[in-house]
């Protein structure tokens, strides 16, 4: 596989919210190099880099939302799709648009409790 480079931008929801969502990409990605920690924080991030894992979490792996939590995942395209991919599983998800650049994409859901 190759190295991965994605950032996770969370917003709404709280910060267990998004370690629920980070967790569920670790499935994906591995650990993530930076984790929501902040429980006053507005937004959140995460990165991962590093190998992809083979296998993509499952819903079984999600736990439940408090809340609706916007997510803005950005990085190589694969990356992005398998990040997606990874989210539409395991959490009831609406895209809310990509946005392709040269060697990057940016893609956003909104994920529903």
């Amino acid at each position: 596989m190759s190295d991965t480079q994605l950032t996770v931008t969370l917003s709404g929801g709280d910060v267990d919210d998004a370690r629920t969502v980070v967790r569920v990409l670790e499935g994906t990605f591995g650990e993530a190099d930076q984790r929501p920690s902040e429980e006053h924080a507005t937004v959140r991030v995460a990165t991962f880099t590093g190998e992809e894992r083979g296998t993509a979490a499952g819903a079984a792996d999600a736990g439940p939302l408090s809340a609706p939590v916007t997510v803005t995942v950005q990085g190589t395209p694969e990356a992005v799709r398998r990040a997606g991919d990874t989210l539409t599983r395991s959490f009831t998800a609406r895209d809310e648009g990509t946005v392709a650049g040269d060697q990057e994409q940016e893609r956003q859901l909104l994920l529903e409790p």
